[in-house]
């Protein structure tokens, strides 16, 4: 199929195959890679128990735009699937999506089983592809307009669900007591709260990674959207602003919108200088190698901190192997092997396995 609009006028990578057969896009890749560099980070955050003030704001932050900015590329790659796919082709798509959001599920299960400390989002992405893979075949009006209601009735959902479903689970462990979490109870991670930056991406990719006035746009929002909860809390210090509240979400949008924002500037500039060119590429390869690092990186700490042990002090050699460590791990394998070995197992699940390439050669 011949690309769309907001598909033609975002950057690719030149001599390399992505979905559905199209060319492989810069910008989608990057953000995955910024995505799980923040999950690194986040998930390290344990082994430095008295970090200065200044790195625990940065890890706050960094913790805070690891999972929504994750949805949004979900989002922005359900819908390129979506649109290389001919009409025909879409029941098909549709089910290869749901074996791919049934993998996620279960292999999500399954490392949470492992004793680490991380709260595995897994599952939960996986759930959310499940729903949010036909949705983003609605036109680009109704798609606009269904992410707003999202938005909207999402805080007062989840404080609805948070009192009227306390002590309905009684055994945690139950399918639905999780399904119930997944959707709409955890403390980390809803699909009430994933799924408007899921349709966020997929509205994104529609339109196009360029500089015009939705780029700008999104970056005199981003600060505001994220003072609005430091804000609130100064003025109301007495305010508890829990996690999928309407300022918790205004702060993951401003940080998502800032991270898409810089990751665009970088990659549509005529001229990139080397450096840039560096970060983008290491950025990209971490992408490529996304589900597999993650997996990588929740075994290595279930192994050093078994049963979710945190240190007393300060852990610098564990901090350096979780998140640098690892960053050089995935960047290694995606430039000397190519795709992650789980990436690779989904494409042959899905039947969307193609031909091994390197993810970079830059």
């Amino acid at each position: 199929m011949p690309a769309t609009t907001g598909e033609a006028r975002t950057p690719t990578v030149p001599g390399e195959v992505g979905a559905a057969g199209g060319a492989r896009l810069l910008v989608p890749d990057v953000l995955r890679g910024v995505a799980i560099l923040a999950m690194l980070v986040a998930h390290a955050v344990p082994f430095l128990p008295h970090a200065p003030s200044a790195a625990d704001f940065v890890m706050y932050n960094v913790n805070d735009v690891a999972s929504p900015l994750f949805a949004l590329v979900m989002g922005m790659a359900a819908q390129l699937v979506a649109q290389r796919t001919p009409p025909g082709d879409r029941p098909r798509m549709l089910v290869q999506q749901g074996v791919r959001a049934l993998f996620l599920v279960l292999l999500g299960v399954w490392v949470a089983t492992w004793g680490s400390w991380v709260a595995v989002v897994l599952g939960h992405l996986g759930v959310l592809l499940l729903v949010g893979a036909p949705l983003v075949l609605l036109p680009t009006r109704v798609l606009a307009g269904l992410t707003a209601l999202v938005v909207v009735v999402s805080a007062p959902l989840n404080a609805w669900a948070r009192s009227a479903l306390a002590g309905t689970f009684p055994d945690p462990d139950a399918p639905a007591a999780v399904l119930a979490r997944w959707v709409v109870l955890d403390d980390h991670y809803r699909l009430t709260n994933l799924l408007p930056f899921f349709l966020a991406g997929a509205l994104l990719l529609r339109h196009g990674a360029r500089r015009d006035r939705l780029l700008w746009g999104l970056l005199a929002v981003a600060p505001v959207a994220w003072l609005v909860a430091p804000v609130l809390q100064r003025l109301r210090p007495d305010s508890d602003f829990v996690s999928g509240s309407w300022p918790d979400t205004l702060h993951d949008v401003g940080l998502v919108a800032l991270a898409y924002v810089a990751v665009v500037l970088l990659a549509t500039l005529r001229r990139p200088p080397a450096a840039v060119g560096a970060v983008l590429g290491g950025l990209r390869a971490l992408g490529v190698v996304a589900l597999s690092l993650y997996v990588l990186h929740v075994g290595v700490l279930a192994l050093w901190a078994p049963g979710g042990l945190r240190p007393a002090g300060n852990d610098y050699p564990g901090w350096l192997v979780v998140v640098p460590g690892m960053a050089a791990v995935g960047i290694l394998w995606a430039r000397l092997v190519g795709r992650g070995p789980l990436e690779w197992l989904v494409g042959l699940l899905t039947g969307r396995r193609r031909r091994r390439e390197p993810a970079t050669t830059g």
